[in-house]
């Protein structure tokens, strides 16, 4: 991360250099603190949802936010556009966060296809933490829902919280 920043910061300031810039101290400033941010996104590119995520308004709304979640911590297994009139396996899995957003427990709750249930089950573990589930988990200190996965061939899903419809036969 060091080397990137350093060498943003030797292009920076030749450029200033040679366009007579005048506050290459601030602009050094500018470019350095952009360098920060582009690097830290590649050394930690599933950070958290950031702090300014608006609380869930209900359950629907919080499945919705960990649907996203699990989505964009496994791009690969995601299924764009619509699923087919038959899916080869449907997998309900049931999923307990503590208030830090922390999975505590997730098991299979409803499948006919262990291979499908394997995908499903590590999909969730890599997407941990999930979002904090804020006022929802208040008088317990944890929240358990359930999250179908809709599975269009063999690897590839959409969350049921995110699904559109189905293709009719």
């Amino acid at each position: 991360m060091n080397t990137i920043i350093r060498s943003g910061l030797v292009l920076m300031c030749l450029t200033a250099g040679l366009s007579g810039c005048s506050s290459v101290k601030t602009a050094a400033t500018t470019v350095g603190s952009s360098i920060e941010r582009v690097a830290e996104r590649i050394v930690h590119p599933f950070s958290p949802a950031p702090a300014s995520t608006p609380p869930p308004a209900g359950l629907d709304d919080y499945k919705t936010q960990v649907a996203q979640h699990v989505v964009r911590h496994n791009p690969g297994h995601s299924y764009a556009g619509t699923l087919p009139p038959m899916l080869p396996a449907i997998v309900v899995l049931e999923i307990t966060v503590d208030k830090n957003g922390q999975l505590t427990k997730v098991e299979v709750q409803r499948s006919r296809d262990p291979n499908a249930s394997q995908v499903a089950l590590a999909a969730v573990r890599r997407s941990t933490p999930l979002p904090r589930p804020q006022q929802l988990a208040l008088a317990t200190g944890k929240l358990t829902f359930s999250e179908t996965f809709l599975f269009a061939d063999r690897d590839r899903y959409q969350l049921r919280s995110l699904a559109g419809p189905q293709a009719s036969e």
